[in-house]
């Protein structure tokens, strides 16, 4: 693994964990009219807290896009999940919440599914697929999935629907981040001209701002232990479908080798999820208006 690909991804990750617990500080305040509306998007941009978590997250993408331009999305995917260790320091100095054996126990088994997988996957680049068909079709299930949750999320209203919304933005990323590899290849090859020739960077941007949407407003209706454990359990798991399906990464395949990946990957879902949960991560609107409506009265 190359240093350089480490030092990007968990300094991506590191933007994003922070910039997304300052975004979620910010959208809990927005007016629930807002949801799912681009209106949110130019409310929040009003408030300079939520600029700050924003530049954090461009930030966050910009060194991600460097990784996954100088090494395998197999490999930089489950480094960029580490996000949460990050979103949970920042949000464990907001609400002065120990760490306790639940903070703990999710760390090392993220830290612990990471190595897992990548110890045993050693993830390595390979001739990416030419199939437009088997391309099309993985971008195209993966995308309608995220857009399918999406517009139940928007029907449902219900108190699941923030992690349906945050799942999907999970998704929509993790085929952003393919995308953003191709781009990268296509740069390399043949600078601007080639990168524009094509798609990919339209499908890039349009990508993020409809995620953005997607998180914005999963982080607006319900704490933040609620959204982010599932955004950050879907990128990766998109991430490493692309990777595997068209973009040419190769896994070690042989029976143990897979059953360790298996492991890791349910290890990296499993701290996740604990970390997420954790009682230090901060409240969302769903927890904090009644203690508001008590105040008034």
């Amino acid at each position: 693994m190359s240093v350089l690909v480490l030092l990007l991804a968990v300094s991506a990750a590191a933007c994003l964990g922070f910039g997304f617990v300052l975004q979620q500080n910010v959208a809990r305040e927005a007016p629930p009219s807002d949801f799912l509306s681009f209106r949110l998007l130019l409310d929040l941009m009003r408030v300079p807290r939520w600029l700050g978590g924003t530049a954090l997250m461009v930030a966050g993408m910009a060194l991600g896009a460097v990784a996954l331009g100088n090494g395998e999305i197999s490999l930089v995917e489950p480094l960029l999940a580490t996000n949460l260790l990050f979103a949970l320091a920042l949000s464990r100095h907001q609400t002065g919440q120990p760490v306790g054996r639940q903070g703990w126990a999710g760390l090392v088994l993220l830290a612990g599914g990471v190595s897992t997988f990548i110890l045993a996957g050693r993830p390595r680049g390979g001739t990416a697929v030419t199939d437009p068909v088997r391309h099309w079709l993985i971008l195209g299930v993966t995308v309608g999935v995220a857009l399918a949750l999406a517009g139940w999320a928007k029907r449902s209203r219900t108190t699941g629907s923030p992690v349906l919304l945050a799942t999907a933005a999970g998704l929509l990323y993790g085929v952003q981040d393919a995308l953003t590899r191709v781009s990268s290849i296509r740069f390399r090859e043949g600078g601007f001209t080639e990168l524009f020739a094509g798609g990919h960077p339209y499908a890039v941007l349009a990508l993020g701002v409809t995620g953005l949407l997607l998180v914005q407003s999963a982080f607006e209706t319900a704490p933040l232990r609620m959204s982010l454990p599932a955004l950050t359990a879907a990128q990766p798991l998109a991430g490493i479908l692309c990777g595997v399906g068209f973009l040419g990464d190769r896994l070690h395949t042989d029976t143990g080798a897979l059953a360790w990946e298996a492991a890791g990957l349910a290890a990296i879902v499993g701290g996740i999820v604990l970390l997420g949960m954790h009682p230090a991560m901060p409240c969302g609107t769903a927890e904090e208006r009644p203690v508001r409506d008590l105040q008034r009265n």
